[in-house]
């Protein structure tokens, strides 16, 4: 069973940045593709980005140019670059390993607001 362990979740003022960290329990994820998925109040489950196992990266539409996603296959990590954050990405996000039938995270919460 790999265990996830996200950090870097926070409160931050709108225009504001954070860095989500996520680290794997096992090497193996090394060859699967991992993402960020979060949660708003109310609201389903969404893929915010992902990235294979070489490196080939994709965004939801309202993230695109706000952040950035890498991985760290050495160390079994996914990264989450967030910058120019507005309200509207506060929501509980979750680190996946391998899609929806995969391994997920417990979340960490990210809240933008004044």
């Amino acid at each position: 069973q790999v265990q996830l362990v996200e950090s870097g979740g926070g409160l931050v003022q709108p225009g504001g940045s954070l860095r989500l960290t996520c680290t794997a329990s096992d090497s193996s994820v090394s060859i699967y593709p991992m993402g960020w998925y979060r949660q708003g109040p109310g609201e389903e489950r969404e893929l915010v980005a992902g990235i294979t196992s070489g490196g080939t990266t994709k965004y939801a539409e309202s993230v695109l140019g706000r952040f950035t996603i890498s991985r760290d296959n050495a160390k079994t990590t996914v990264y989450l670059e967030m910058t120019n954050l507005k309200p509207g990405d506060t929501a509980v996000y979750y680190c996946n390993v391998n899609g929806h039938a995969g391994y997920w995270g417990q979340g960490t919460q990210v809240t933008v607001s004044t």
